[in-house]
């Protein structure tokens, strides 16, 4: 059973106040209960994204299903190659890079880029006669998606070789059937794109793997256990969800995390739950991660640290004084009970910080912008800022994040 041992320092009593709060509105007891009004009174986006919740038990009953699909998949393929963004591809690149291929199971290629040398490391190294090819998109609309799913559509077109995971009713489900594909995945669509690890988004790429999936999703089911219920603190989801709420109230918004090398990738998906969840109106919880020991502990004013498992230099780590908190890692499938703990410590981050951990709004307009611009007869690139003049904008408490357009696995990366 995954365990939690905090240092709160400073914030002891600001974490108190918080879990006090939070028992005296009965929010464990309403959570389970999937009372949306936890997160506000307008149901939109909160009442239909609740289902990640259920999401073990349901995949767990589907794990027959799922292995007797891969083992479709293994006459045909040697690699297999998922098409996603984000929510859809994330937890699917953590499995691959943390567990590989079983003997026997295909190599499996996570594309979630439309960067032109990543999909052209991919068709380099693929054989379409030998591929097997899954598109996986909550709206089905997803146009980096749709576009890698007419590029390898053109290369191979046997639909004996296509998949797709999506939510009913969705246009990729309209065109799988049309089209013949092989197998059309219909996940639970009360759940959010972040929030979909545990779902089919995750646990299809899993069983294709060779994964212990079963193992996984039954380290989730004893985490939720504890998270049932209780007239009191002890629940781990409320304690650290409060935590990342009131270090982000107190000025520690920056959510420094050090991983275990066994599960090391498991950054990549906790980082696009936290900063999408928690990162809007002015507000949130900055995740952090993969960066060098030397840097945390020159620079630990605005952080709290989150350690799972074993790492290197915890020792230095427990002497800064910061905010500490150290989940344990059992074992490798243990990743199951951390997602799960992640995702509830999250929306419960969201309700401190007064927000709906559920939408996101910025997303939306960054799409709304794109299609505007992709839209235009002639659309007009920005012009460019010298970087001098970008540094002088920063504040002292401001964050500031590259985000690299290069082949994430490429030279560059």
């Amino acid at each position: 059973m995954l365990s939690a041992r905090y240092r709160f320092a400073g914030l002891a009593s600001a974490v108190d106040r918080e879990v006090a709060q939070l028992v005296a509105d009965d929010v464990a007891a309403r959570f389970w209960e999937r009372d949306s009004t936890v997160f506000g009174e307008e149901p939109t986006e909160i009442a239909d994204r609740m289902g990640w919740f259920d999401a073990p038990n349901d995949s767990l009953d589907m794990w027959a299903q799922l292995e007797g699909f891969a083992a479709e998949v293994c006459e045909l393929a040697d690699d297999v190659i998922v098409m996603g963004m984000g929510g859809s591809s994330l937890f699917p690149e953590v499995l691959a890079k943390t567990f590989g291929n079983a003997p026997g199971h295909p190599r499996l290629h996570v594309l979630d880029s439309t960067d032109a040398d990543a999909i052209r490391r991919v068709l380099a190294a693929t054989d379409p006669s030998r591929s097997f090819y899954i598109a996986s998109s909550k709206s089905g609309t997803t146009l980096e998606t749709r576009s890698q799913l007419d590029l390898f559509w053109a290369a191979s077109g046997d639909p004996e070789r296509f998949a797709v995971i999506t939510d009913p009713d969705s246009a990729l489900e309209r065109l799988a059937d049309e089209r013949g594909f092989a197998h059309v995945f219909r996940n639970d669509p009360d759940i959010g794109g972040r929030f979909a690890a545990l779902s089919l988004f995750g646990m299809v790429p899993a069983a294709v793997l060779g994964v212990d999936g079963e193992s996984i999703l039954e380290a989730s089911l004893d985490l939720a256990d504890a998270l049932e219920p209780l007239d009191d603190g002890d629940n781990v989801g409320i304690v650290l969800g409060a935590f990342l709420g009131a270090a982000a109230k107190a000025g520690r918004e920056q959510l420094t995390v050090a991983i275990d090398p066994r599960i090391e990738t498991f950054g990549l998906w906790l980082e696009q739950l936290v900063a999408e969840s928690t990162g809007k109106h002015g507000v949130g919880v900055v995740p952090v991660i993969g960066e060098p020991l030397e840097a945390i502990l020159a620079s630990p004013q605005r952080r709290i640290v989150a350690v799972i498992g074993e790492v290197e230099g915890i020792d230095a780590l427990r002497a800064m004084k910061v905010p500490i908190v150290e989940l344990s890692l059992e074992e490798t499938v243990d990743l199951g009970a951390h997602v799960l703990l992640w995702e509830y410590a999250t929306a419960i981050a969201g309700r401190v910080l007064g927000l709906n951990p559920f939408d996101q709004p910025d997303v939306e307009s960054a799409k709304r912008a794109a299609r505007a611009l992709m839209d235009a007869d002639a659309p007009v690139s920005p012009e460019p800022v010298p970087l001098a003049d970008a540094l002088e904008m920063i504040e002292p408490t401001d964050t500031v994040a590259v985000c690299a357009f290069v082949d994430p696995d490429g030279v560059q990366a």
